[in-house]
């Protein structure tokens, strides 16, 4: 019995001692994001609860509209739950124009469906959240040799083609987006329209800036089509590239 025991014991502490702290643990081992957490967490639980969310966040989604200067952060408690709007935040800085980003130097941001690949929490922009720009739709579509690189979503409210908000507002999406990798959700989706095709003044000023310019105007109407799954159904459908570089939406 007393080897039975000795050797449970030393089972228990070999597991401890190679346990692997959580994604959000390893995060508060930066300054900037342990403070943000133990600043904001109570008042996010506050806000999931009054939204009938379960906290911590499970399943983030992000949908940006680059005219309308707005980034909207979507959650669900399960991949079988609708998505509800959680939080709507101004983009307080806009580079570039109406369509794509297609090659570097260009200052545009990109249009499109991306993820969130990056957590840096010692940026010089206060945090980010790296985007995996050029997607594949991008590596064929821009510019072979040079198509750019380094898109965040990130604060500090300056801009060279990223997506900016302010500090408190990185902050909060800064912990979302942490919890919910921790509680296993690996893709972040983050998708970027040119503008709110329902607001008919957006909608206006992008016929009228890309009149001439019929790739963009093509470009957009298919993109349109997993904005319009998702104002209807407030799921996302699935999304593949073709040969083409075009997305295929099923």
């Amino acid at each position: 019995m007393k080897c039975i025991v000795t050797v449970i014991v030393l089972v228990f502490l070999i597991t401890t001692s190679f346990a692997q702290p959580s994604f959000v643990d390893y995060q508060k081992t930066y300054p900037r994001v342990a403070t943000a957490i133990r600043l904001k967490e109570d008042t996010l639980k506050k806000q999931f609860e009054k939204a009938a969310l379960q906290w911590p966040a499970k399943q983030v989604y992000i949908r940006s509209f680059k005219y309308d200067s707005q980034l909207e952060v979507w959650v669900r408690n399960s991949s079988s739950e609708a998505f509800k709007l959680f939080k709507t935040y101004k983009i307080c800085a806009l580079a570039g124009g109406m369509g794509p980003k297609r090659m570097e130097g260009d200052y545009q941001v990109p249009e499109g469906f991306y993820y969130i690949n990056e957590f840096n929490p010692k940026s010089s922009y206060h945090m980010s959240l790296g985007l995996n720009y050029p997607n594949p739709s991008d590596k064929v579509l821009s510019d072979s040799g040079k198509p750019g690189g380094d898109i965040y979503i990130h604060g500090s409210c300056l801009t060279v083609g990223c997506i900016p908000i302010q500090d408190t507002q990185i902050e909060e999406l800064y912990i979302l987006a942490a919890m919910a990798k921790t509680q296993g959700q690996d893709f972040i989706p983050v998708h970027i329209f040119p503008v709110r095709y329902n607001n008919k003044k957006s909608f206006d000023y992008f016929a009228r800036t890309t009149k001439d310019n019929q790739e963009v105007q093509r470009f957009a109407v298919k993109i349109k089509e997993v904005y319009d799954f998702f104002e209807q159904k407030k799921k996302l459908p699935l999304i593949s590239v073709n040969k083409k570089g075009e997305y295929v939406v099923m």
